[in-house]
C-alpha cells in the first residue's frame, strides 16, 4: 500500500486504519483500475474514492444525483482541508466560471457533479481540458431500470468510457442484488472491473417489525420509551398520511416536519435543512426522501407502512445508524399495505414482465415481515450473502415468536373462502368464520354455509392474523381488480386436503399505551460510560454553536461517534486529542483547544491521597 494514501488516511480524515475491503478497493484505483464497489452505509464507501483523488494527478470527478448530498460532502471536505467544490442547478452563472476556472488551474481536488450537467456538452468540454484522477459513480444502482431508484440519465455515463478510455472509474452502491449488478456493469461500460463487495450487514441496527394494530400508538412507545429527542425518518405511504402524522407528532412535542412531492420546492428544502442541521428533528415522509441524506446520527428509521420491496427497504433502513452507533430499524405492517401497494403495481403502466416482477418482490417483502428466524440473515441471504449464526440484534432473535399449530384454523379460512365464492375480502370472511349476524351474510345465505361460526373460538384479530399470514405464505392472493377479494393458490389444496400442516406465528397481545412524559432510555447513551454524559452534552452544544457560525451541518465537524470517544478518553493535550477518531490535521488546528477547553472544565482530578500518619 502507497504511504501517501496510509498518510491521507491519517492526516485528513483523522482514522489510524482501513476497515475491510477499503484497503485493496483503494490500492485497485490508484493503480488505474476499473471497479463496482458493494458497501453497505455507512461502510466507508467515500474513502474509496477520496484517497485515490488525492493521490493521483488531477482531479477526481463524483457522479452524485442529489444536490443535498453533494452540498454536505462537499462542505465536510473542506472542513477536512480538501479542495472541493460541486457543480449544479443552485450556482449561478459566476460561481460557475469560478469552479471551471479553479478546476483547470488544478486548484480543486475532487469536484461533485450531477449526471445531468456532466453529461452536458459544456461540462464534457471542461473535463477534456484537464487531468481526471478518476470518475466516481456513486449510488450507481440508479442505473438499473429494474430497480428501485431508477434515474434514467444514469445510462449515459457509458460515454465516460468512450471519451475517457484512460480514466479509472468506480462505480459504488449500498443496494444490488444479482440482477442490478449484472445491469451496473453493462450499462457502464464496467464488464471488466473488479468487483468488491464488502457485506450487506450493518450490524449496528436493530431490526424490528410489528403487525399493525394502532399504528400512530405503536410508534409513539418507541419514540416515548427509546428514541425521545433523537433524529429519526418515519415513512408513509401516501402525501396525506405523512401530513397527518406530521402533525400529531408535533402535538405530542415532537420536532417533526413533512417531506413529500406534493410540497413546494422551498417547503421540501426548508424541511431537509432543519432535518441536516438539527439535532433531535424527526422527518415524516414518502420515500421521495432520503436519498441524498448523508446525516450520521439517524438513530431510528420507522415504517408505518409495508416498502415495496426489501431493496427499497435496505435502502431506506440503512439511512440509520451511518456512524455506527446503536440504531433502530422499525415497522408496523398489516394486510392492508399488501392490498394497496398491488393496486399500486397492478394499475401501473408497466408491460406485464415488469408488473410480475415487482409483485415477486413484494411477496419477499411479506415474507421477511412474517419470519419466525431471525431477519437479518433473511434480509443477507436476499442480497446474495450467508450470515452463519442469527444475529442476536433482530426482534426474532432478542424475543423468539410464540409458534402455534394452525392447521385447522387454515382449513377453516380457506373453506370459508372457497364457500363463499372467493369473491369477498377480509372482513366479511372473517364475520361469516365468527358467525356474526347481519344482512349482508343472509342476504347471500352464508349464514347457512358448514363454515358459518365454525370459528367463533377466534377473535377478530386473530383471524386478521392467521389471513394475513395464509397470503404470506402463498395460500391466498388478493385480487385488487374485485375489490380485494381473497382468492385460493394451488398452495392451499395440500393444506385443505390434511396433506400438509400450518404452523403460524402467534401474534403479541397490543401494549398498553404509554404515558407521556418521562425520559427514554436513549441506546447510544449506554456507550458511554458513567459520568460522561455531562461532558458529552457540552461537547455537543460546543459542536452546534459552531456548525451555526459557519452554516453547516454539526456533523461535518464532529461525528457524534468522536464526540463519544472524546468523552470517554478525554484526552489532555493536542496531541491525545489527535488520536480521537476523525480528527484530522486541520480539524485539530481548527478546534483542537475550543474542545480541549471544555474537556479540562468537565474534567475534576481525583484527590491525591495525603501521606500515611506517623508510625508507632
Amino acid at each position: 500500500m502507497r504511504a501517501s494514501a496510509r498518510d491521507l488516511l491519517s492526516r485528513v480524515f483523522g482514522y489510524d486504519r482501513f476497515r475491510g475491503q477499503q484497503e485493496a478497493i483503494v490500492e485497485h484505483t490508484i493503480g488505474g483500475g476499473d471497479s463496482l464497489v458493494l458497501m453497505p452505509t455507512g461502510g466507508g464507501k467515500s474513502l474509496c474514492y477520496q484517497i485515490p483523488a488525492l493521490v493521483r494527478p488531477g482531479a477526481g470527478i463524483v457522479v452524485s444525483p442529489l444536490i443535498a448530498l453533494m452540498r454536505d460532502q462537499v462542505a465536510g471536505l473542506v472542513q477536512a482541508g480538501v479542495q472541493a467544490a460541486c457543480l449544479n442547478s443552485t450556482l449561478d452563472y459566476g460561481a460557475v466560471l469560478d469552479i471551471e476556472a479553479r478546476l483547470r488551474a488544478g486548484a480543486i481536488d475532487l469536484l461533485y457533479v450531477a449526471p445531468e450537467r456532466l453529461l452536458g456538452e459544456r461540462t464534457l468540454a471542461l473535463l477534456d481540458e484537464v487531468d481526471i484522477a478518476l470518475f466516481a459513480i456513486d449510488e450507481a444502482h440508479c442505473v438499473s431500470q429494474w430497480g428501485h431508484d431508477f434515474r434514467p440519465e444514469y445510462l449515459e455515463l457509458s460515454v465516460l468510457h468512450e471519451r475517457f478510455p484512460a480514466v479509472p472509474r468506480i462505480a459504488l452502491t449500498a443496494t444490488a442484488d444479482e440482477q442490478t449488478r449484472r445491469e451496473i456493469r453493462e450499462r457502464l461500460e464496467l464488464r471488466d472491473a473488479r468487483v468488491f463487495i464488502a457485506g450487506f450487514d450493518r450490524p449496528n441496527i436493530r431490526y424490528r417489525v410489528v403487525p399493525k394494530q394502532s399504528p400512530r400508538d405503536q410508534l409513539a412507545r418507541l419514540l416515548d420509551t427509546e428514541h425521545r429527542r433523537e433524529a429519526g425518518i418515519v415513512y408513509c405511504l401516501s402525501r396525506r398520511r405523512v401530513e397527518e402524522t406530521a402533525d400529531w407528532l408535533r402535538e405530542r412535542g415532537v420536532d417533526a416536519h413533512p417531506y413529500h412531492a406534493g410540497r413546494g420546492a422551498r417547503e421540501r428544502e426548508a424541511a431537509q435543512d432543519a432535518f441536516v442541521r438539527g439535532e433531535g428533528v424527526v422527518i415524516v415522509a414518502t420515500i421521495a426522501f432520503g436519498m441524498g441524506i448523508d446525516k450520521p446520527d439517524v438513530r431510528f428509521v420507522a415504517h408505518l407502512d409495508l416498502p415495496k420491496s426489501l431493496e427499497a427497504y435496505y435502502q431506506e433502513t440503512g439511512r440509520a445508524g451511518r456512524d455506527g452507533l446503536p440504531a433502530t430499524a422499525w415497522m408496523a405492517y398489516g394486510l392492508q399495505d399488501v392490498i394497496t401497494l398491488r393496486q399500486m403495481v397492478d394499475g401501473s403502466e408497466a408491460d406485464d414482465a415488469r408488473k410480475r416482477l415487482e409483485i415477486r418482490k413484494l411477496d419477499a417483502m411479506l415474507g421477511y415481515c412474517e419470519l419466525t428466524t431471525c431477519r437479518r440473515q433473511t434480509l443477507l441471504a436476499y442480497f446474495g450473502e450467508t450470515l452463519e449464526e442469527p444475529c442476536g440484534n433482530c426482534d426474532n432473535c432478542l424475543d423468539p415468536p410464540a409458534s402455534w399449530d394452525a392447521t385447522e384454523a387454515a382449513q377453516q379460512a380457506l373453506s370459508c373462502v372457497y364457500r363463499t365464492g372467493q369473491r369477498f375480502g377480509v372482513a366479511y370472511v372473517v364475520d361469516v368464520l365468527r358467525g356474526k349476524d347481519h344482512e349482508r351474510i343472509r342476504r347471500f345465505r352464508h349464514d347457512r354455509l358448514s363454515t358459518f361460526g365454525i370459528g367463533a373460538d377466534l377473535d377478530v384479530g386473530q383471524w386478521r392474523s392467521v389471513i394475513r399470514q395464509l397470503v404470506a405464505r402463498g395460500l391466498l392472493r388478493v385480487d385488487v381488480e374485485k375489490y380485494g377479494s381473497l382468492q385460493l393458490t394451488a398452495a392451499a389444496r395440500p393444506v385443505l386436503r390434511g396433506e400438509a400442516t400450518v404452523e403460524l406465528r402467534r401474534d403479541a397481545l397490543p401494549a398498553r399505551r404509554t404515558r407521556r412524559g418521562g425520559e427514554a432510555p436513549a441506546r447510544v447513551q449506554a456507550v458511554l460510560g458513567d459520568g460522561d454524559q455531562a461532558l458529552f452534552d457540552a461537547l455537543r452544544a460546543q459542536r452546534r454553536a459552531l456548525a451555526e457560525q459557519q452554516g453547516v451541518p454539526p456533523y461535518v465537524i464532529f461525528h457524534d461517534a468522536s464526540l463519544i470517544e472524546m468523552a470517554a478518553r478525554r484526552p489532555a493535550s493536542l496531541a491525545e486529542f489527535a488520536a480521537v477518531a476523525g480528527v484530522g490535521a486541520t480539524k485539530l488546528e481548527r478546534y483542537g483547544e475550543t474542545f480541549l477547553e471544555i474537556i479540562r472544565a468537565h474534567t475534576i482530578e481525583e484527590p491525591v491521597p495525603a501521606p500515611g500518619g506517623a508510625g508507632p
